[in-house]
């Protein structure tokens, strides 16, 4: 039987065959003469923003936000038109270059130029485009869609400013925890019409002010403000100690609505979510808790509510008069 022949050890060196493989490969090109180095930044920027972690130079997701462009896109001919018609703050109309007109688009085109805003005929693929990259993909827009300006909203300090140089006591609305836009929309028309002041909502998880707002206003945004607070109970503290009175508003309150006594004075009127009601460090921090009788079981629309609440403090208010 032959001698197993034992393994053969590693060679010593490459003879020469690697040599390439170790010379040097030369000077990194700078950044701006890769042109792929743009293509790979933006994809990892996505990928960046899909994960929800730090943006480009260090910037947090908080700082992302505050600088983002909140634009919005109203589509399709009854809506835009009734933008326009409520006034909706607006930026372009866009109209497809193959529509066929009727008496909404002629509307919608007039009204643009009434209000100063910009009128471009695209190709509909452009529409489709702007649609897609809006979150609106397939949209039935009808050949024509309302790029709405971003709302400038208010600090809470502006409201108190606005409440102390008006002629009647001060009203302020805060919405804890309002999520639907319909509601906002809908407080600020009662707000409006029964001599509010302004509006506080906080910066995160609510309704905030977009197109579907802007249309239940019927244009009152347009001159009602509305205010950002990034703590509710701080804001309704700082009123507090500027001589306001918070009265909130739930079904479970011990302050019966009609003929509140706060109503005659300085007055913030916080409404709670629907369902859900205040939260319970701004229950505590209210001076009344005021509920409204009614004889059925259900409890009112937080709009329904607000609206109630704010014509009693009114009529109080004109009969003191």
């Amino acid at each position: 039987m032959p001698a197993k022949k034992s393994k053969k050890g590693p060679t010593k060196g490459s003879g020469g065959k690697n040599r390439r493989s170790l010379e040097g490969k030369g000077g990194t090109l700078p950044a701006e003469q890769r042109h792929w180095y743009e293509g790979k930044q933006k994809a990892k920027a996505a990928k960046r923003q899909a994960a929800g972690g730090p943006g480009p130079k260090g910037q947090d997701r908080g700082e992302q936000r505050s600088r983002k462009v909140n634009s919005d896109l109203l589509v399709g001919r009854n809506a835009v038109v009734e933008a326009l018609r409520a006034h909706v703050p607006a930026k372009r109309l866009f109209l497809a270059n193959s529509l066929d007109s009727d008496d909404r688009v002629n509307e919608a085109a007039r009204l643009a130029g009434d209000l100063g805003v910009e009128v471009s005929e695209v190709p509909r693929t452009e529409v489709d485009r702007r649609c897609d990259s809006n979150g609106q993909p397939g949209a039935a827009h009808q050949g024509i869609v309302l790029q709405v300006r971003p709302y400038e909203y208010a600090t809470p300090e502006d409201l108190l400013d606005r409440a102390k140089n008006a002629d009647e006591p001060g009203l302020i609305v805060i919405l804890d925890g309002v999520t639907d836009p319909h509601n906002l929309g809908a407080i600020a028309r009662s707000a409006a019409a029964f001599g509010a002041h302004g509006i506080v909502i906080p910066e995160r998880r609510t309704a905030g002010v977009n197109t579907t707002a802007w249309k239940t206003s019927a244009g009152t945004l347009a001159r009602l403000p509305v205010a950002q607070a990034t703590n509710l109970n701080r804001t309704l503290e700082s009123y507090k100690k500027e001589g306001l009175f918070a009265v909130g508003l739930d079904a479970g309150g011990d302050t019966p609505l009609p003929g509140l006594h706060l109503a005659n004075g300085p007055l913030v009127v916080v409404v709670g979510a629907e369902g859900k009601g205040l939260s319970r460090l701004v229950r505590e921090n209210c001076d009344a808790v005021a509920s409204i009788p009614i004889t059925a079981a259900e409890s009112l629309n937080a709009s329904v509510a607000a609206g109630v609440t704010l014509y009693e403090i009114a009529r109080l208010r004109s009969d003191q008069a």
